[in-house]
C-alpha cells in the first residue's frame, strides 16, 4: 500500500486538496462487496476450468461423460467457495498480503481436492469420471484463482482501491487517549485506515464540536471513533448526540485499548478493538439493493403512470392559472437541501415555498383540484423523478420543508435528534405515512410520533420492508384523515 494511504496522521481539511461534498455513501464498493465479487470470479473460474479441461481431454478420451463431470464441478464449486470462506481467503486482509493469500489458496485447493477424492471413493464413483480430467481441472482452476488474486493484490499496489476501500476516520477524545490510539494504530500497520483529522478535549470537555459537524459533513468521513475512558463522560454524550445525526459508523474506543473485550459489538479497527455504537445504514450490498431497487421501480412506474401525469398536468392547467409543478427545498441525505417536485396544489400566488405555515382543514390556499390531489397523495409522484434523480428513495422517511413547524417549533427544535432520520435519503412514502402519521402536525408528540417510525425504518430496513410498506401505500397509504 502506499503511505498516504496508510496514514494515520491527521490532516487539515481546510486546505481544499482531495475533498468533496458528501450527499451520498462514498463509495459501493465495499469490503465486503469487494470479497463476494472475488468469490462470484472464483465459482466462475472453478467452473470456466472444467469445461476447459473437459475440451481438452475429450481429444485424447472421447469417451469422457460430460454429464458426470457436470456434477462433479458442481459440488467442487461448492465445497470450494465455502472452503474459501471459512479460510478468510475474500477478507481484504488476505487480498493485501501476497505470500499468505497464496499460500492459504493452495492450501485451500488442497483441501478441496482431499474432500472430492474421499466423497468419491465412499460413494463408489471414483470411476466414474476421468482423473486426467480432474487433474487438469485442479491445476487450470488453481492457475486461474492465482491470476485473479494477483490482479487484485496489483489493484492494490498501484492504489486502485485506496479511495474505494479507504476508511476515513476522525478521531475525537481526550488528548492522551487519542495519542495512545494512534500510536497503537501506526504499530498495527492498518490497511486503508486513513484518520482524516482529530478533535481533542480538554480536561474542560471542551473542543470544536461545530468542527467536528463541518468535518463530518463535507470530508467524506466513514467513521467517528470516541476515545474516552467511558460513555458517561458529559461531553461524550453531548459529542455522541451530535453526531448520530450523521450517516457514520460510530466506535468507543475505551481506555484499555489493548484488552480483548468480549462483547458481540466489538469491532476492530486494524486489530484495536473498539464498540460500535452506531452502525453506518446501507454500506455494502444493503446499499446496492437499495439503490437497483429506486432506480429500477421509479423506471417501471413513471412508464406505467405516464398517462396519469399528463392528465394531471392539463387539470392542474385548466383549474388555475401558473405552472405544473411545485418545486419546495426541502432536507434530504446528510441534512443537505434538496429541490423536491409535486404538482401544484394551491393558487400560485398563495404558495408558500419555506411551508412557513402549514395546510389545514379547509384552507383557502389550496385549489379545489389541489384538495383531492393533496387527498389522494397524487400530489406526490412527480417525485419519482426526485428518485431517478438520485436525491431520494421511493421508501424512507418523509422529506420536511425547512420551516415546518409542530406546536410553533421547528421540528428540529421539537425532537431531539431529529436531524437522525437523515441518515438515508428521504422517500415517497415511509413507515410513520403507512402507520398513520401523515398529514398537519399540530403538536410536538405528533412529530415526536413520526420521528420515532422514521428511525425505527432506518434501524429495521430490509428489502422485505420496504415491498411491504410499497404494498401497504397501494392498499391504504395514498388516502387519509389528516391528509388535506
Amino acid at each position: 500500500m502506499q503511505d498516504a494511504v496508510v496514514s494515520n496522521r491527521p490532516t487539515d481539511p481546510t486546505n481544499g486538496a482531495g475533498y468533496r461534498q458528501s450527499g451520498a455513501p462514498t463509495s459501493v464498493l465495499t469490503p465486503s462487496v469487494l470479497g463476494t465479487m472475488l468469490m462470484c470470479v472464483d465459482a466462475i473460474v472453478i467452473m470456466g476450468a472444467s469445461y476447459l479441461a473437459y475440451l481438452l481431454w475429450l481429444q485424447s478420451d472421447p469417451y469422457t461423460d460430460g454429464s458426470r463431470c457436470a456434477v462433479v464441478t458442481a459440488l467442487g464449486t461448492i465445497v470450494a467457495l465455502n472452503c474459501f470462506g471459512i479460510l478468510r481467503l475474500y477478507s481484504v486482509e488476505m487480498m493485501t498480503r501476497p505470500g499468505t493469500a497464496m499460500l492459504r489458496l493452495l492450501g485451500a485447493g488442497a483441501l478441496v481436492a482431499g474432500i472430492l477424492i474421499a466423497l468419491s471413493y465412499a460413494t463408489k464413483t471414483s470411476a466414474d469420471y476421468s482423473r486426467g480430467w480432474a487433474g487438469l481441472w485442479f491445476m487450470a482452476a488453481m492457475a486461474g484463482m492465482i491470476v485473479n488474486r494477483m490482479m487484485v493484490l496489483a489493484s492494490s499496489r498501484l492504489g486502485w482501491l485506496d479511495q474505494t476501500l479507504s476508511k476515513r476516520v476522525v478521531v475525537v477524545g481526550e488528548k492522551d487517549q487519542i495519542e495512545r490510539l494512534l500510536k497503537q494504530l501506526d504499530v498495527d500497520g492498518s490497511n486503508w485506515v486513513n484518520v482524516v483529522r482529530t478533535f481533542s478535549a480538554e480536561t474542560s470537555g471542551e473542543f470544536d464540536l461545530a468542527g467536528l459537524e463541518r468535518c463530518i459533513r463535507t470530508d467524506q468521513i466513514d467513521t467517528v471513533v470516541i476515545a474516552v475512558p467511558w460513555v458517561e463522560e458529559d461531553w461524550a454524550l453531548k459529542t455522541l448526540d451530535a453526531i448520530y445525526q450523521f450517516p457514520v459508523d460510530v466506535l468507543l474506543c475505551p481506555r484499555g485499548i489493548g484488552l480483548s473485550l468480549i462483547r458481540p459489538r466489538v469491532r476492530y479497527v486494524a486489530d484495536v478493538p473498539m464498540l460500535t455504537l452506531a452502525d453506518r445504514p446501507l454500506t455494502g450490498w444493503r446499499y446496492v439493493i437499495k439503490e437497483v431497487e429506486d432506480r429500477v421501480l421509479a423506471t417501471i412506474i413513471l412508464l406505467l403512470i405516464l398517462p396519469v401525469l399528463l392528465a394531471i398536468s392539463v387539470l392542474i392547467k385548466l383549474d388555475s392559472p401558473g405552472p405544473v409543478l411545485f418545486r419546495q427545498k426541502r432536507y434530504g441525505f446528510n441534512n443537505q437541501l434538496i429541490e423536491v417536485w409535486k404538482f401544484r396544489t394551491m393558487y400560485h400566488d398563495r404558495t408558500d415555498a419555506n411551508a412557513e405555515q402549514l395546510t389545514r382543514r379547509g384552507d383557502p390556499r389550496i385549489t379545489k383540484l389541489g384538495r383531492w390531489l393533496r387527498a389522494t397523495s397524487l400530489d406526490e409522484l412527480p417525485q419519482f423523478f426526485n428518485v431517478l434523480r438520485g436525491e431520494m428513495s421511493i421508501v424512507g422517511p418523509r422529506p420536511h420543508a425547512i420551516s415546518a413547524k409542530a406546536g410553533g417549533l421547528l421540528y428540529q427544535e421539537a425532537v431531539g435528534r431529529y436531524a437522525a432520520r437523515h441518515r438515508v435519503k428521504p422517500g415517497i412514502t415511509g413507515w410513520a405515512q403507512v402507520n398513520g402519521w401523515r398529514g398537519e402536525t399540530e403538536t410536538v408528540e405528533q412529530i415526536q410520533r413520526r420521528v420515532h417510525h422514521d428511525i425505527a425504518y432506518i434501524e429495521d430496513w430490509s428489502l422485505w420492508l420496504d415491498l411491504k410498506i410499497i404494498l401497504l401505500t397501494i392498499v391504504t397509504g395514498f388516502t387519509g384523515k389528516n391528509a388535506y
